[in-house]
């Protein structure tokens, strides 16, 4: 996690506090998922499908919603694209039953990963000759701040004045991050031609690039399983009190922040060896969180421990994507954002049903499952990397 320098351009910021509170919206979710479940009459596990929703939504609204915007004008864009995620979080808060409040989550989560997408070209159009890697890095700095900050004091609100207040902030985060956007950010122009980027999906019949996008949606499902469920796993299994959730989101961001830097250090020295030995400890972590859940002080050491685990591997993950696409890492990347949030969606899908059946403790156990079956992706993904492709018609 890199500090904000002092030369970052104001519309950097502007957005940054714009990605804050739409990640924030996205995470809060599963620290005042249980308040939800019970105001809205439903299952746990029929509120963890908010989580399935939102990510699905931003798997098919982001690469549809990006190309159909793709010669729109960037500012005018982006604050449309904010107001919709302003009005979303009031509806949420607003939402009289839990199909509404689902409606409303879907509608937030179309426009997400486009506005992820034009934020951060408008980020990179405003940085210094030489300096677009790192404004685009002060940006990403907001979705940090949205694990450590933003989700345990959304929850904090939540449980203080109820789970609508949450979705208030949130709404008033984005709104202000709007008004700064309208007044900072300089008007970009959108892609003159879609024909460039027709021609770059040319590096998906790239077996590596399909493979180190699988390893991504595979990988990811089981912590994010475990994620989802977070508040009930903490307040029926393990026994805290309500009020230690925000502490213990708090604990589990600080580790996320941890490991995403020792584990982009650790990849830069051997990716692969780096990628399967921190999912094993992963992996053996999850069993050990089952082993112990009863327990509070076990659980409170290991929810760090798996937010340093589950956040290390993921520079790694991004690295072999940019690796394998180096033809077109852009596309790339986009579509493996889109193969986290099949992970988000499949982990919350499977944590639900997981719940309903040997129960909420036994979430532990699919994770750690899931976790061995990335493990064993890969390693298969890493030897078939070690053989040539076959030469493939232009």
């Amino acid at each position: 996690m890199r500090s904000i320098r002092p030369d970052v351009p104001p519309a950097v910021l502007a957005l940054m506090l714009c990605v804050f509170g739409v990640t924030t919206g996205e995470f809060v979710i599963a620290g005042i998922l249980p308040d939800v479940a019970d105001d809205m009459d439903v299952s746990i596990s029929a509120a963890g499908l908010l989580v399935t929703a939102y990510a699905i939504g931003m798997i098919v609204g982001g690469p549809v919603l990006t190309a159909l915007t793709a010669r729109a004008r960037r500012k005018p864009l982006i604050t449309v694209l904010l107001t919709i995620v302003v009005v979303g979080n009031l509806a949420s808060a607003l939402a009289p039953n839990y199909p509404v409040l689902f409606a409303a989550r879907i509608v937030t989560s179309l426009v997400t990963a486009t506005f992820f997408a034009n934020a951060i070209v408008i980020a990179a159009s405003t940085a210094a000759p030489g300096r677009q890697a790192s404004t685009v890095s002060t940006l990403v700095f907001g979705m940090n701040l949205s694990m450590i900050l933003g989700a345990p004091l959304g929850t904090l609100i939540g449980n203080t004045f109820g789970w609508r207040s949450t979705f208030v902030a949130i709404a008033a985060c984005c709104a202000l991050g709007l008004a700064l956007v309208w007044r900072l950010v300089p008007d970009v122009r959108g892609a003159v031609s879609a024909g460039s980027a027709v021609a770059e999906l040319r590096v998906f019949r790239s077996r590596d690039v399909r493979w180190a996008i699988a390893v991504t949606a595979i990988a990811n499902a089981g912590l994010l399983a475990v994620f989802t469920y977070f508040a009930p796993l903490l307040t029926d299994v393990a026994h805290f009190a309500e009020g230690s959730v925000p502490i213990l989101l708090l604990t589990y961001g600080v580790g996320a922040a941890v490991g995403n830097i020792v584990g982009g250090r650790l990849a830069d020295r051997a990716p692969m060896r780096t990628q399967i030995g921190l999912l094993t400890a992963l992996a053996a972590t999850l069993v050990l969180m089952w082993a112990t859940a009863g327990s509070r002080v076990p659980t409170a050491i290991l929810v760090f421990a798996i937010g340093a685990l589950g956040f290390a591997v993921i520079p790694g993950m991004q690295t072999r994507v940019l690796t394998t696409a180096s033809s077109a890492p852009t596309l790339a990347m986009a579509v493996n954002a889109s193969a986290y949030q099949l992970a988000a969606a499949l982990g919350a899908w499977l944590g639900g049903h997981t719940a309903d059946g040997p129960g909420l403790r036994a979430i532990y156990l699919l994770a750690a499952i899931i976790t061995t079956v990335g493990i064993a992706t890969s390693t298969y993904a890493h030897h078939r990397s070690q053989t040539p492709e076959p030469a493939q018609a232009p």
